[in-house]
């Protein structure tokens, strides 16, 4: 995969991580304390949809432009809402055309309360410069350069204790999936109570079953796994689905997970095979909710 994520700004698995990023914060809300938000890999925070490299791939018009054309279900409208007003705030004055996509930093930071923290970390010294710009001068965000798997052991736990990590890494290395379960390890051993969103590509079915399997192995009491495949993997290459673990999900994301899978399903489907479903990988006797 080409990671630089102008390529892929806005196509359907940023709606899916993305999605659930804010209903996770919306939830974090429903109490008056304080809580941060962390982003261990959060890119540039803010991309044009009409630069060069944005335009090549396209990938944002089966996402993200699928949606902002569509008239939503009542329930669907209510689910999305957060994560539409965020997109929508980054595209104020442009007529109701979607110009610009936010990134996860910038999704957060809208979403959040005078109270609560962002924490942003960005390795790629370009993108940590842009990123440092973006938030300058904002009291409430705090923009790091390290490592993504270091940062998790530098930010963890949050003095709030009380929070939201979003790791999701580049997936341009060999043995990605490996330091993806470390990572959770390390997330969980220093913030046990913290809610952990982690993304990752599905290109190769039988990698992501080994990767669960390790997850499986992990001493962890609540991990759910949320899949969303557009089209059937295939020689054709390309990213023919989307995978996001949480650990320690809200209670009440699941339910509306159900409500919101199945039509991400039929509305940024690429071609046959699209299906999509809810598995805990950590929980006694936990159900797979297909849709």
């Amino acid at each position: 995969m080409n990671y630089r994520h102008v390529y892929h700004a806005g196509n359907f698995a940023d709606v899916l991580k993305h999605a659930v990023l804010a209903l996770v914060i919306e939830h974090l809300k429903s109490k008056g304390t304080p809580f941060r938000v962390i982003d261990t890999h959060a890119g540039v925070g803010s991309y044009d949809l009409s630069s060069t490299e944005a335009q090549k791939t396209g990938e944002w018009l089966d996402g993200i432009g699928r949606l902002t054309g569509a008239t939503l279900p009542p329930g669907i409208a209510d689910i999305l809402r957060p994560y539409l007003m965020a997109v929508s705030r980054e595209n104020i004055g442009s007529g109701g055309a979607i110009l610009r996509y936010p990134g996860s930093p910038q999704i957060a930071r809208s979403l959040l309360r005078p109270v609560d923290i962002l924490a942003v970390n960005e390795l790629h010294p370009d993108d940590c410069v842009r990123l440092t710009r973006l938030f300058a001068g904002d009291p409430q965000t705090k923009v790091l350069k390290l490592n993504g798997w270091d940062a998790i052991k530098a930010l963890l736990p949050p003095k709030e204790r009380r929070g939201v990590t979003l790791i999701d890494p580049p997936f341009e290395e060999l043995g990605e999936f490996d330091r993806l379960v470390q990572g959770l390890r390390d997330a969980h051993k220093r913030f046990a109570t913290g809610t952990v969103i982690a993304w990752y590509p599905i290109k190769d079915e039988r990698a992501v079953a080994a990767f669960h399997a390790g997850l499986q192995r992990l001493e962890m009491s609540k991990l759910m796994s949320v899949v969303l495949m557009v089209r059937n993997p295939s020689h054709l290459g390309g990213l023919p689905g989307t995978g996001l673990v949480i650990s320690n999900p809200p209670f009440t994301l699941e339910s509306k997970l159900q409500v919101l899978l199945p039509y991400l399903k039929e509305t940024l489907q690429q071609g046959s095979g699209a299906r999509s479903h809810i598995e805990w990988l950590k929980r006694e006797a936990a159900p797979i909710q297909d849709t």
